[in-house]
C-alpha cells in the first residue's frame, strides 16, 4: 500500500469511526478507483442477536438500488427483439387498468406512469403489516384512479417497477429472479448477488436488518411485502456492487451501446422540463462533477451506489440499521477522495433565513390541494411538502428561487412572491415537474364550531385501497382509523380549513402523513381524499 493509500485509509477510518460499535448495527463501505478497490471495511454488527460483526463479505439488501437492474433486464429483452420499452403496458399486461391513458414501459421506469404505488397504499392503510405473495399485483390491478396522467409528472412509484418485473417474467418465460441471475449476475461474476422476494428467507452471510424500538433496543426489520421484485429485492456485497459500478462506467461485458445510451437518457415531462431520473439511475451534478447514483432503503437498512465517471470513482455503502444518511455519507467520501482541488468550491448549503425574512410559514392551495411548510432549522430554510413525515428538505437558492431535491429523483422548486407591507411572504409558486401551483400563506385554525366535525364522523370505504376507515372523536381528538387487508393504523386529524385537514401517526404502526380533502353533501362528509408525497386523492366514500 502506497503512502497516499495509507493516508486515504486513515482519513476514511477517522470519518467512519462513529459507526464502529459492538453494541449497534452498522454498515459496510467500499471505495474503488479505475476498478481497483481502495477501501473495503465493515463497521458495527451484522447481528446483535448473535454477536457477529460486519465485514466486507457481509451480504445486505440494496433496496431501491435494485431498480436499474430491473430496467436493464427489460432493455436486454428489447435488445433480443422480444420487447419494446416504448410500447404501452397493456401490450404485455393486458389486464392493467388505464384510467387516464396508457403509460409506456419507459414511463414505468422513469416514475412518470402516474400509477399509484402498492407499497404506499399499503403503508397508508395498514402501516408495517406485511402483504402476501401476489398482493402487490392485485393492488395495482384494482386501481380505478391515478396520481396524474402518464408523462405529466414524476412521482416515485415502487408499483411501477413491480409491473415492469412482471412484464420481464412474462416475456422471458422465466421468473424475474431467474432472469436477473442468468442474464446479469452470472455474466458479471456477481456470485454473492441475488434477488430475494421477502425477509423471511434465511440466506448465507446476510445481515439482520435492525429497526430502533424507541426504548434503546432494536426490532428485526421486515419489509412489509412478501413479494418484492425489481422495486427493491436484490441482496449483494460491496465487492459485487463495486464490480458492477465499474461496469456502469465502461459497459463492455453486458448490453449494447444503444442499451446503455437508453439507460442514461433523461425523461421529459409534459411541461417540457427535463428530469434527472433516467432508467433506474439518477444523473446529478455534485460540486463540479457529474454523478450517477441510486439509493435504497428497506425496513432496517439503507444503501447508496454512486459513481463519478470523469474520475473513475465508485462508492458503495450498505447499512443494516446504522443511523446514517447514505446519500450524504457517499458525497462526504467523494469530498475526501477527490478533494477541493478537483471538486472546486464546497457544495452549496441551505439558504440562510436572513436572505429572505418572512418566508417561514405554511402555504396552502385547495384546488388543487397542495400544502408546503417552510421551517427554520439552524438558521437555514427547509421545506416539507405534503405534510411529509420525514425530515424537511433544504431549500437551495438558485436563479429562479429555491430548489428542493427529495433524494428520490423528484425536483421541486419554490418561487416566493414579493413580501407584503408586514414583511411576510404572502404566497409562493410551487413548481413540480415544471407545473406551477400558487399557494397562499395559511395562518391559524378556524374556530372548532365552524369545522363540522360531527358531519365528518362516520364509516368510509376505499375501493382502490380495499380498506375501511372510521372517523371519530377519541379523548377530544378527531381520529382517522383505517383497517386494510392485513393490518390497521390510526391517525390524528388537524384542521387547516373546514375542508382541508392534515393527518399524522397516532400509533406506533402508522408511518404515513399527509393531507385530507373533505367533500360534503349538506352537513355530512360524503368523501375523504387522502394525499401523501407518493399518493394523490385516495378516495374513501361514506358508507355509514
Amino acid at each position: 500500500m502506497t503512502l497516499q493509500q495509507q493516508d486515504l485509509h486513515a482519513r476514511l477510518d477517522a470519518h467512519l469511526a462513529r459507526f464502529n460499535k459492538s453494541d449497534a448495527p452498522g454498515l459496510v463501505v467500499g471505495v474503488a478507483r479505475d476498478g481497483r478497490a481502495l477501501y473495503r471495511k465493515g463497521f458495527g454488527m451484522t447481528s446483535l442477536e448473535h454477536g457477529v460483526a460486519n465485514t466486507p463479505a457481509t451480504r445486505m439488501r440494496i433496496g431501491s438500488t435494485s431498480k436499474h437492474f430491473a430496467c436493464l433486464a427489460a432493455l436486454l429483452l428489447a435488445q433480443d427483439g422480444k420487447l419494446d420499452i416504448d410500447a404501452g403496458v397493456r401490450t404485455y399486461l393486458p389486464e392493467v387498468p388505464v384510467p387516464a391513458g396508457e403509460p409506456t414501459l419507459r414511463q414505468l421506469m422513469t416514475h412518470t406512469s402516474g400509477y399509484r404505488c402498492y407499497l404506499d397504499l399499503s403503508v397508508i392503510t395498514q402501516g408495517i403489516a406485511a402483504i402476501g405473495r401476489g398482493m402487490p399485483l392485485e393492488i395495482e390491478l384494482r386501481q380505478q384512479d391515478v396520481n396524474f396522467p402518464p408523462g405529466e409528472r414524476m412521482m416515485y412509484c415502487n408499483g411501477g417497477y413491480h409491473l415492469l418485473s412482471q412484464i420481464v417474467a412474462r416475456v422471458s418465460g422465466m421468473s424475474f429472479e431467474q432472469f436477473l441471475d442468468a442474464r446479469i449476475f452470472r455474466v458479471m461474476d456477481m456470485n454473492d448477488t441475488e434477488s430475494v422476494g421477502d425477509d423471511l428467507r434465511i440466506r448465507p452471510r446476510m445481515a439482520t436488518q435492525h429497526v430502533p424500538d424507541g426504548e434503546g433496543g432494536y426490532l428485526r426489520g421486515l419489509f412489509p411485502s412478501l413479494d418484492v421484485l425489481g422495486e427493491g429485492g436484490i441482496v449483494s456485497t460491496i465487492d459485487d456492487m463495486l464490480r458492477w459500478a465499474a461496469h456502469l462506467r465502461r459497459p463492455d461485458r453486458l448490453g449494447s451501446p444503444e442499451t446503455w445510451r437508453e439507460m442514461l437518457t433523461m425523461p421529459k415531462y409534459s411541461s417540457g422540463e427535463t428530469g434527472i431520473y433516467a432508467l433506474g439511475l439518477m444523473r446529478t451534478p455534485y460540486r463540479n462533477v457529474e454523478t450517477i447514483h441510486h439509493a435504497g432503503g428497506v425496513f432496517g437498512g439503507t444503501c447508496q451506489m454512486l459513481t463519478v465517471p470523469s474520475h473513475a470513482l465508485d462508492i458503495v455503502l450498505m447499512s443494516n440499521g446504522a443511523s446514517v444518511d447514505p446519500v450524504g455519507l457517499a458525497t462526504e467520501i467523494v469530498d475526501i477522495v477527490l478533494g477541493d482541488e478537483v471538486l472546486g468550491p464546497p457544495r452549496q448549503a441551505a439558504e440562510p433565513v436572513s436572505a429572505n425574512p418572512g418566508l417561514v410559514g405554511k402555504y396552502l392551495s385547495t384546488e388543487p390541494l397542495q400544502l408546503v411548510e417552510i421551517v427554520e432549522r439552524d438558521g437555514a430554510f427547509y421545506a416539507a411538502p405534503y405534510n411529509q413525515p420525514h425530515p424537511p428538505q433544504p431549500l437551495i437558492a438558485d436563479e429562479r428561487g429555491y430548489r428542493i431535491d427529495d433524494g428520490a429523483g423528484a425536483r421541486m422548486r419554490i418561487v416566493p412572491h414579493e413580501r407584503s407591507a408586514s414583511g411576510d411572504v404572502p404566497a409562493i409558486d410551487f413548481v413540480e415537474s415544471g407545473h406551477v401551483i400558487t399557494l397562499s400563506r395559511h395562518e391559524g385554525t378556524p374556530p372548532v364550531e365552524t369545522l363540522g366535525i360531527d358531519g365528518m364522523c362516520g364509516r368510509y370505504f376505499s375501493h382502490d385501497a380495499d380498506a375501511h376507515a372510521v372517523v371519530s372523536m377519541e379523548d377530544g381528538t378527531l381520529t382517522l382509523s383505517i383497517r386494510g387487508a392485513t393490518g390497521n393504523v390510526r391517525y390524528r386529524l388537524n384542521a387547516l380549513t373546514r375542508d382541508v385537514w392534515t393527518f399524522e401517526p397516532a400509533d406506533a404502526s402508522a408511518l404515513s402523513a399527509g393531507t385530507v380533502l373533505v367533500e360534503r353533501s349538506e352537513d355530512k362528509a360524503s368523501r375523504l381524499s387522502l394525499s401523501t408525497s407518493r399518493t394523490r386523492g385516495l378516495a374513501f366514500s361514506r358508507i355509514g
